[in-house]
């Protein structure tokens, strides 16, 4: 027990090196190769932070789990907008490029609204469940894909921009490889960081009588999230709002698009009528971190915008603790 009172501590030391490398050798790679940090950030970022969604819920698929599959990614989502997002603002107002609050924040509320749609007759007629089938896993891939076309097409104006406006050469010596290393290296310290976290904060818990369905609704929740949280709020700290906002959006697309598709496809996923109400907020939230942006100055997630969204959360758990 004391090795992971041990862990739990040393994890938090591996987790905010981990979102140090990965943040620094995201933007380096960004600079690198002529992309910007934005492209990097819905891509790179928010496929290794979203890594731990995807273990997760492939390993519940398999098993029949389907409540876990589904509800850890809605649960992740709402927690990467109102507790990750809100935290970030708070620490440092978040400024959103004109093209994420068009284009991707909106693809972000389309996703939502697609998996509404599939799952139609418990959310608009009151079924007690409705399935996401193999057909529907290979509609949400086909989305996942066309957003992936979307960024090529992203990266290659990028590049285009940076040929127009280069007025002068490249001062950054970190080489692509050395910058490939740290996002590896980055990445590891997010998962393994993570998993010690959460393994402690468990063992934590039931030391003091907590109910495994409590740990399960907020500890565990939080806990996939982590690799999100720790990147965010380092970039956030370091001022590089493109990855602390680009990562946390993409990474939001890929957990529907691209693993509840892939979790659907290996098993036919039962939406029960107990994740309605999750499912309605994921969309809510996601709406508001929408329109936020046009409320006080404009394109801007302020502090007290950020405070908001995390006192949401934190009246989302306690209800959810309320809900059992």
């Amino acid at each position: 027990m004391a090795l992971v009172y041990i862990l739990f501590f040393v994890g938090f030391i591996t987790l905010i090196k981990g979102a140090d490398l990965l943040v620094d050798g995201a933007s380096t790679l960004a600079r690198k190769i002529g992309v910007s940090s934005l492209v990097i950030g819905l891509t790179v970022v928010a496929f290794g932070t979203s890594a731990p969604e995807l273990a997760v819920n492939i390993l519940a698929s398999l098993e029949g789990n389907t409540d876990i599959a589904i509800g850890n990614i809605l649960g992740s989502n709402i927690v990467n907008i109102l507790l990750i997002l809100g935290f970030s603002a708070v620490l440092y107002p978040l400024s959103v490029q004109n093209g994420t609050i068009k284009k991707e924040i909106p693809f972000a509320v389309f996703s939502v609204i697609v998996l509404v749609l599939l799952v139609g007759e418990v959310i608009f007629f009151g079924a007690d469940s409705a399935i996401l089938s193999r057909l529907d896993g290979f509609v949400l891939i086909s989305f996942f894909v066309l957003f992936l076309f979307y960024i090529y097409n992203l990266a290659k104006s990028d590049k285009k921009q940076k040929n127009l406006t280069a007025q002068a050469p490249e001062v950054d010596h970190v080489s692509i490889t050395r910058s490939l290393v740290m996002i590896i290296l980055g990445l590891a310290g997010l998962v393994i960081g993570g998993k010690w976290i959460v393994d402690g904060a468990v063992a934590f818990a039931q030391s003091f009588g907590v109910s495994e369905a409590l740990i399960g609704l907020t500890i565990v929740a939080i806990g996939t999230s982590l690799p999100e949280m720790a990147t965010s709020i380092v970039a956030a700290y370091k001022k590089n709002v493109d990855i602390a906002v680009g990562g946390i959006i993409g990474s939001n697309i890929f957990n529907i698009f691209w693993i509840l598709g892939i979790s659907s496809i290996i098993q036919p996923l039962p939406f029960s009528a107990a994740l309605a109400t999750d499912l309605r907020i994921t969309f809510v939230v996601t709406l508001i971190l929408f329109l936020s942006l046009f409320v006080g100055r404009k394109a801007v997630l302020e502090r007290w915008q950020g405070a908001l969204l995390v006192l949401m959360y934190i009246i989302y758990v306690i209800s959810l603790i309320y809900r059992g």
